[in-house]
């Protein structure tokens, strides 16, 4: 006879490793598409031959629509009343999961001899294709959060799970692709591309399945029946979201991240193409970024509990603003010994952002709530949507301002791996410069503006369920 189901107060199953497996593999589904982003500029620039400012220009365009998409497919799913089998927020996933299936492979179409302006045309065209999907996956997975449980704890598990799914998927593409696709010189086997991603994009898919067949949703924010709908005004929404300072530190925070991790990003492949010359082995350092994650995970729960979200990301942020802080002054050689040291400042920012990356999603999942406790409404989708819309925004920005700054200390991607020695040596330090700059925003942002510490969390889950219990 098969074992019955374990049932909480309210008859749903009880809130346990499978909840926390699930959300981690939608995030894996997300990232096996989401992980080859990082080599767009390179693909097109030294691989395609697009000019690398023009390039700049392509990525903020697009980035501005990612950007502008977000909170259309919120509000989109917000003002959603159809009622589905199941939840509305997984069949949108759903949705999203099979197109972004290929939609990936289409950001890496190899033509290198078709005149500049249809390499243009067809980067911008699969870049959208595939935004439009990926929009329509991960904002939905995003808001669910808050909906699987209501517990601080139980969503900073969560939280802490699904940056470990992307940190699994991180690993396993971070590891595997750069020795797949740089030759022995350094420099990219462009055509190789296209086929990771659609192989990636079947992976995906299949983790994205187990997410959506397993998720059980919590907390019920349907319409009950002979109430009214509530009616939606996207306007009404934004100001809210403004008006919302939890919302608006974590978002700043996310966006100071993706600033500095993309605006980084050129100098650092250059700085592993040109300075260490090695590389293949690119990969492998950045999996450093995960160590914090895997030293904090096993203490969430409690961490959260005696310290406090904000207070242990404000503290773990001085920590990152110290790492890259050395990593300026440190002895980077382009040697062994240089490379250690690089290692050590890494692994010392990782631990520094262990915590913020565990919990960074869950406090989010509290910013919808405080919504709710400060103007006694929910917009999940919106709320997400919006934090995602300047997450886009800064994608592009960093990216973009990444490689006009490495132009203007001399990188040609013409040149691929072989950039002039002061070239390599301007990346040593133009990478420190862009992560410093992401770690005093992030500072800024969670002691400053994030305004949700523990005891104003405790107080607001109290009331909230106070609330709830009057109907």
């Amino acid at each position: 006879m098969a074992k019955a189901k374990a049932l909480d107060a309210t008859g749903h199953r009880k809130f346990g490793w499978l909840d926390k497996f699930s959300y981690a593999a939608g995030d894996f589904g997300c990232n096996m598409s989401f992980a080859l982003k990082s080599y767009l500029t390179i693909f097109w620039t030294q691989f395609m031959g697009i000019n690398q400012l023009a390039m700049a220009g392509l990525l903020l365009l697009v980035q501005i629509w990612d950007a502008i998409n977000d909170p259309l497919i919120g509000a989109m799913v917000d003002a959603d009343k159809h009622k589905y089998k199941r939840n509305k927020f997984l069949a949108y996933i759903n949705v999203g999961a099979i197109g972004l299936t290929v939609a990936g492979a289409l950001c890496f179409l190899p033509f290198p001899g078709m005149p500049e302006i249809v390499k243009m045309i067809m980067f911008v065209a699969g870049y959208i294709i595939w935004d439009a999907f990926y929009t329509v996956a991960n904002v939905p997975y995003g808001s669910m959060l808050s909906l699987i449980t209501d517990d601080p704890g139980q969503r900073g598990e969560l939280s802490s799970f699904r940056s470990a799914g992307s940190m699994v998927a991180g690993i396993f593409t971070g590891i595997l692709v750069p020795v797949l696709v740089y030759d022995a010189s350094n420099n990219l086997l462009g055509d190789r591309m296209f086929w990771f991603a659609l192989i990636l994009g079947g992976i995906g898919l299949l983790f994205f399945q187990f997410m959506i067949r397993t998720t059980e949703i919590r907390v019920d924010t349907e319409v009950k029946a002979g109430e009214e709908a509530p009616k939606f005004n996207v306007l009404v929404a934004l100001k809210n979201f403004f008006r919302n300072r939890a919302a608006v530190g974590a978002t700043l925070s996310a966006v100071a991240t993706f600033i500095g991790m993309y605006g980084a990003q050129t100098a650092t492949t250059v700085l592993f193409q040109a300075y260490f010359k090695n590389a293949q082995i690119s990969g492998l350092v950045g999996m450093i970024s995960y160590l914090g994650l895997f030293l904090f995970m096993p203490f969430v729960k409690n961490l959260v509990t005696k310290v406090g979200k904000k207070e242990g990301c404000t503290i773990g942020g001085c920590v990152t603003c110290l790492a890259y802080l050395l990593m300026f002054v440190a002895p980077i050689t382009p040697d062994g010994k240089g490379l250690m040291w690089f290692v050590a400042c890494q692994i010392l920012a990782a631990v520094g952002n262990g915590f913020g990356t565990c919990v960074g999603y869950a406090m989010m999942a509290d910013a919808m709530d405080y919504e709710e406790w400060k103007f006694g409404e929910r917009n999940e989708g919106t709320t997400y949507a919006m934090h995602s819309f300047f997450r886009k925004l800064a994608q592009g920005v960093g990216p973009s301002l990444g490689i006009v700054l490495a132009t203007m200390v001399g990188y040609d991607a013409s040149l691929g791996a072989a950039q002039p020695a002061a070239v390599a040596l301007n990346m040593r330090y133009l990478t420190p410069a862009m992560y410093l700059l992401a770690g005093v925003l992030s500072v800024i942002s969670y002691g400053l503006i994030y305004n949700l510490d523990r005891k104003t969390l405790n107080q607001m889950k109290t009331d909230l369920e106070a609330r709830h219990a009057q109907g």
